[in-house]
């Protein structure tokens, strides 16, 4: 039919630029980020590209769906104001006439948000904490770069280190401060090794000097060295641990009904109604006036989409949190969003109807 397709070809064409205006500014922001987080040693500088892409396919779900919901406003209020609604609205097309072919082009997109919600979603957190626990967890040598001052994991060392090969075994020119409760020491050493014993890795320093400082006695004392070990604070691997719920599959959630991971399913599945039920408020959120040339229908959908995602993550708060059940958070939010689309869909169909009765009334008793 030639309304669908018409329909179905603007939408589409909407979505595809939408999207990647959307993936872009969202990209730039992810980046910067995960940048700034390599330049402060919360990951690796290597891991920054792969590490992008976890995060990007994490948030990839809402920015389809708000892809989408823009799409919608844009392609129904530019038919307004080229005066192509009053067309069909003359043949007898009403705006609940849309709902059909707008679900028919949005269904493979809404089958992708799901997927990625369900599978993608929890896969790619799990991958971003293995890789972030994997840096964390090296040594605190290899943690110091050339040329710079470095903290080490538990906060009472800092290193320099001028390193003479790439293999991070042998050293020049090392400085070691040491800040403890009972005082403060200054080790410093012309050369340096790494040496492994068992499970732990020691710096022996060569041809240096220490200097202490008791804090509770004030006593100081200088001592010159001509070997010196260091334990490098190595912490071993950890076993595995219990994941928090954003990195457990939704099965697992499922097996273990807590609430946090009920509170993590509430927005899974949330995400997904609220992909759906966006549809149906951007084709009542997109009625504009052609008279008029502005935009503030697309400012109101973007407010109101602001509003509905804060919402589902109140809702994840109140069901991990005890406040409300799982069920009651999931109808009371997504189906009373349901009825409200519906309601402006109804609105916007019979709003003549019911504002041109009372003048007939009343110019017939005139």
């Amino acid at each position: 039919m030639l309304f669908d397709s018409t329909v179905r070809r603007e939408l589409a064409r909407s979505f595809g630029a939408t999207l990647v205006v959307i993936l872009t500014i969202v990209l730039t922001m992810f980046l910067i980020r995960t940048v700034g987080q390599a330049a402060a040693g919360v990951v690796s500088p290597q891991d920054v590209v792969l590490l992008l892409g976890y995060v990007a396919l994490g948030h990839l779900p809402t920015m389809l769906a708000l892809s989408l919901f823009i799409a919608v406003v844009l392609s129904l209020g530019r038919m307004y104001r080229d005066s192509e609604m009053a067309i069909w609205f003359a043949s007898g097309v009403g705006l609940s006439r849309f709902v059909r072919p707008v679900l028919r082009t949005a269904w493979p997109v809404l089958l992708v948000i799901g997927m990625l919600l369900l599978f993608v979603w929890p896969w790619g957190n799990r991958n971003s904490l293995d890789m972030r626990d994997r840096y964390q967890q090296r040594s605190d040598l290899s943690r110091v770069a050339p040329g710079v001052f470095q903290t080490s994991s538990d906060g009472q060392r800092v290193f320099f280190i001028e390193r003479e090969s790439g293999d991070g075994i042998n050293a020049r020119n090392v400085f070691i401060l040491t800040n403890q409760e009972q005082g403060e020491a200054l080790t410093s050493a012309r050369s340096g090794r790494l040496e492994r014993d068992g499970d732990r890795r020691y710096l022996v320093l060569e041809q240096g000097q220490r200097n202490e400082l008791n804090l509770q006695s004030g006593e100081k004392s200088l001592s010159s060295f001509e070997t010196y070990r260091v334990l490098v604070d190595e912490r071993a691997a950890r076993g595995v641990q219990r994941r928090p719920p954003k990195a457990m599959s939704s099965l697992d959630l499922l097996r273990e009904p807590t609430l946090r991971n009920q509170g993590e399913l509430v927005w899974r599945l949330g995400l997904w109604l609220a992909a759906a039920n966006l549809l149906l408020l951007g084709i009542g959120l997109s009625a504009s006036n052609p008279r008029r040339a502005s935009n503030w229908n697309l400012l109101f959908a973007l407010l109101g989409f602001v509003v509905y995602f804060n919402l589902i993550n109140l809702s994840q708060a109140w069901v991990a949190g005890g406040r409300l059940s799982m069920g009651g958070a999931m109808a009371g939010l997504h189906g009373g969003m349901f009825l409200l689309a519906l309601g402006l869909l109804w609105w916007r169909d019979h709003a003549a109807v019911v504002t041109l009765w009372p003048r007939r009334d009343r110019r017939a008793a005139a």
